[in-house]
């Protein structure tokens, strides 16, 4: 008997044994192909960069202001920051709206919601005349009181502002900016009232933020900031300005700007990836960042540290009038893309190359949000043919060719993009109150009852 005992107890121990060498060379097998997978990626990626190196594509995070790209104007500070963070959410600015139904209803955060990305929740920004939230933003609608032309809407889809310090001429066709794609064309600055901003030598996000403020029907007086208590805010951050410019849209412009800035995708897993956790990223998505950056040259047009670049190419996409939405024409001149700026018949429908970050925040994708998932985008790339009837397939973009992908190396790009790239706490730009102690980031009505806050 103890025979028998002493010979199971050996083989047992053997068998153990036997398993863990087995597991400890299944386990040496998986590790050693997903670090054979990130050497082979970071050199793919190397290769891409324009330093040579991958780690040109890590942001800083939104602490780490003095790595930040900034104007030399309008320097970031944390108070700064802060006080653009609260104005950015803040509808008791909203004092311009067209009807007193719409007086203190919206903010900047209507159109640029951190839960879609910084993006609308829907297919089309609205704000002074819109009325509604929704779960996402989704159910913004039109207050009836407004008619469609007096409704504050833009005819392309909102861009996203994430990472957003990283862009050099802004909105879908760089208008904004006087550096960049627009050096050497400033005789073409005073032809829209907007654009002759482009002078006063700010860099494209204050540029266009001087303007938006006031296109956007927001209000800053020395009153409306003694009456919520930002005054002493401003007296902290604009302290080097005048008092008759210190409590104007002007400085409320700069501490949006600088808060907008501070917007970076740092907690996406490629980011921690790219800093060195290899860990972050599954081995799903580290495939599909290899077909991103490789077989399906997405880094052709993809490839600044925002994975956006300053380029602007005709892809055929649709316009926004050609979808139900408000106030569009086949006649607006944004339809035209950087044409509409230019005024070059070359660069008609080229439009800018956005950031990629958080695209799976909301279904509405391109200027016309005319694709509503990540799959339809990628399977528009794959054919690369022409959409919209204004535009022949013949004449799109030399670096819009059709892409050649296995089905499976598809879903691996779709997951990377829609995971790999997803920042999971953009929910730390956003304020936990505003100090006029409305409801945010829209205050109608309706979109209190879907915000919780009556």
């Amino acid at each position: 008997m103890k025979d028998n005992y002493y010979s199971s107890q050996i083989k047992l121990s053997l068998g153990c044994l036997l398993a863990v060498l087995l597991i400890g060379s299944c386990a040496k097998d998986v590790t050693s192909e997903e670090v054979q997978l990130d050497v082979s990626l970071k050199r793919l990626i190397s290769n891409v960069a324009p330093t040579g190196n991958y780690d040109y594509y890590i942001v800083p995070d939104n602490t780490e202001l003095d790595l930040i790209p900034q104007d030399l104007r309008n320097p970031l500070t944390p108070a700064k920051v802060e006080l653009g963070k609260m104005l950015f959410f803040e509808t008791g600015l909203a004092m311009e709206a067209r009807y007193s139904t719409g007086i203190g209803t919206y903010s900047c955060a209507t159109c640029h919601l951190p839960e879609a990305g910084f993006r609308p929740g829907a297919p089309q920004g609205v704000a002074d005349g819109g009325e509604g939230f929704g779960l996402n933003g989704e159910n913004r609608v039109k207050n009836n009181v407004y008619t469609e032309d007096e409704l504050d809407t833009q005819s392309a889809r909102p861009l996203s502002l994430i990472n957003v310090a990283y862009v050099t001429n802004t909105f879908w066709n760089g208008q904004f900016g006087s550096r960049g794609a627009n050096e050497g064309t400033e005789e073409l600055w005073h032809e829209l009232e907007e654009l002759e901003l482009n002078s006063l030598g700010y860099e494209a996000i204050e540029t266009q933020n001087i303007e938006g403020v006031q296109v956007h029907r927001i209000a800053t007086t020395k009153s409306l900031l003694d009456q919520y208590g930002y005054t002493e805010m401003y007296d902290e951050v604009f302290s080097d300005l005048r008092e008759e410019d210190r409590y104007s849209t002007f400085a409320t412009s700069l501490a949006l700007s600088a808060y907008i800035r501070s917007i970076t995708s740092s907690k996406a897993p490629f980011q921690e990836w790219l800093k060195g956790a290899s860990e972050a990223m599954s081995m799903q998505e580290k495939l599909g960042a290899e077909v991103f950056f490789g077989k399906a040259r997405c880094s052709n047009c993809h490839y600044e540290q925002n994975l956006g670049s300053n380029e602007f190419h005709r892809l055929g996409v649709k316009d926004l009038y050609q979808r139900p939405s408000f106030s569009t024409s086949a006649s607006d001149r944004r339809n035209l893309g950087r044409g509409g700026f230019t005024l070059n018949e070359e660069d008609y429908y080229k439009f800018k190359v956005p950031q990629l970050y958080n695209l799976a925040d909301a279904p509405f994708y391109f200027h016309g949000s005319s694709k509503h998932s990540i799959e339809e985008v990628i399977d528009y790339k794959i054919d690369a043919i022409s959409e919209n009837p204004n535009v022949d397939s013949g004449t799109l973009s030399d670096k819009f060719l059709p892409i050649e992908i296995s089905e499976e190396e598809r879903e691996n790009l779709i997951i990377f993009l829609k995971s790999g790239l997803r920042d999971p706490d953009l929910l730390r730009y956003k304020p936990a109150f505003v100090l006029s102690g409305n409801c945010f980031p829209n205050n109608d009505f309706q979109s209190r009852v879907d915000l919780g806050c009556l």
